[in-house]
């Protein structure tokens, strides 16, 4: 009987032995803290937006003239002058219709001659008759039917000459067409796209087709960004802009505000407004069309002490005061609370102007010895800026 007690109660021994064993697995006998430095940094208060790379100037250049494209000078991203032939139609119904209209013209210009010889002999006829009326040798009847055919002649003369200007006009048109045979470029720059291939056909009946697209000058280029309304009362011209490209992942490019438009822009309910950014291209690293991640500085100080906004947002459980402060470790071991005064943020980190020296390690997580979970888990980590343009800290992966 003594031997069954001695087992049943080693047995229970052990039970409460692994009980709490196991209910104290992974857990630290003193509590520890996810911790960081007050350092020296800059921070820049931004607002964020998406935009779209542009030129400065494009210009599309299409044909006022309908016909079939004879030969093409010009391809994409070539360079091109001002005045350089890029493009020629087929001349030859232009070259016919210039012929016509030149013939047209030297027929206008016999009838003007057939029409004042007319004139001429009916002013004649008239002035003879008015002699002969005057002398009562002719009567009314025929004085007056010499001078309607006067006044005729003369009307009809001055019609053959108008007939002379018009037909000039058509031979000007008829070469202006022919001219326009021959496409050139507006500008100097660099041609983004063409749309025609030799032998195409180009109809322009209602409006110019456009044949090229031309960029006067890439080493400076535009970010058309679109600010949200609730932003955009605080952008304005002058302010300094990064961006970022999917491109060049590595590389942070700036610009300058130039332009708020002030026409919005609806969208599913959603009010922007497009702001134009200037940026140097001197590499010419950045292409029309490119998806830009901008960051409009709206304020920025540099070399700052600054703590992670993380470290302000940390309580330890049952601290219950309003205000702003920093949890630094105790002798006790315990959260030591630190009244601070807090500048600019860009919510990453936030600037301290009082209460804090540089090199502080303060505290940014929870009690991890409190909070980590049984064996497996982690420990919770700072909450993530919610910034999206402000660098973020890399969580530790759970493996499964």
């Amino acid at each position: 009987m003594t031997k069954t007690r001695w087992i049943v109660g080693g047995v229970a021994v052990l039970a409460l032995a692994w009980f709490a064993y196991a209910n104290n697995w992974g857990r630290s006998t003193r509590a520890t803290f996810a911790t960081a430095a007050v350092d020296r940094g800059d921070i820049a208060e931004v607002v964020g937006a998406t935009g779209v790379l542009q030129a400065v100037t494009t210009v599309q250049v299409g044909s006022q003239v309908s016909g079939t494209i004879a030969s093409l000078s010009a391809d994409f991203n070539s360079r091109v002058k001002k005045g350089q032939v890029i493009a020629r139609l087929d001349p030859a119904l232009f070259e016919a219709r210039v012929e016509q209209a030149r013939a047209n013209l030297v027929a206008a210009k016999a009838n003007v001659e057939r029409t004042t010889a007319a004139a001429e002999d009916a002013r004649l006829k008239y002035e003879r008759g008015k002699t002969l009326a005057a002398q009562n040798l002719l009567p009314q009847s025929d004085l007056d039917s010499a001078k309607a055919t006067y006044d005729g002649a003369v009307a009809q003369d001055r019609a053959t000459k108008a007939a002379v200007v018009q037909a000039e006009a058509s031979v000007n048109q008829a070469l202006l067409d022919l001219s326009h045979t021959v496409i050139e470029t507006p500008i100097d720059g660099v041609i983004l796209s063409r749309s025609v291939d030799v032998g195409q056909t180009v109809a322009a009946s209602l409006q110019a087709p456009t044949l090229f697209v031309i960029a006067n000058d890439l080493k400076q280029m535009q970010v058309k960004a679109s600010i949200d309304e609730a932003d955009i009362g605080r952008v304005r011209a002058g302010q300094s802009v990064r961006f970022r490209v999917d491109a060049h992942p590595d590389e942070e490019f700036r610009g300058t505000v130039e332009q708020v438009r002030l026409q919005p822009i609806s969208t599913a309910n959603v009010v922007t407004y497009d702001t134009l950014i200037t940026v140097a291209n001197p590499d010419e690293k950045l292409m029309p069309g490119m998806t830009a991640t901008v960051s409009v500085v709206i304020n920025e100080k540099k070399g700052v002490l600054r703590v992670p906004a993380a470290a302000l947002r940390y309580r330890p459980e049952g601290f219950t005061e309003r205000g702003r402060f920093l949890f630094v470790k105790g002798e006790d071991g315990k959260p030591k609370a630190t009244s601070v005064k807090v500048g600019l943020s860009d919510g990453a980190f936030t600037e301290i102007a009082d209460g804090a020296a540089e090199g502080t390690q303060v505290i940014t997580g929870g009690d991890a010895g409190a909070a980590r979970p049984a064996a497996g888990g982690r420990a919770p980590s700072p909450a993530a800026s919610t910034n999206p343009f402000s660098p973020q800290r890399p969580q530790p992966r759970t493996r499964n």
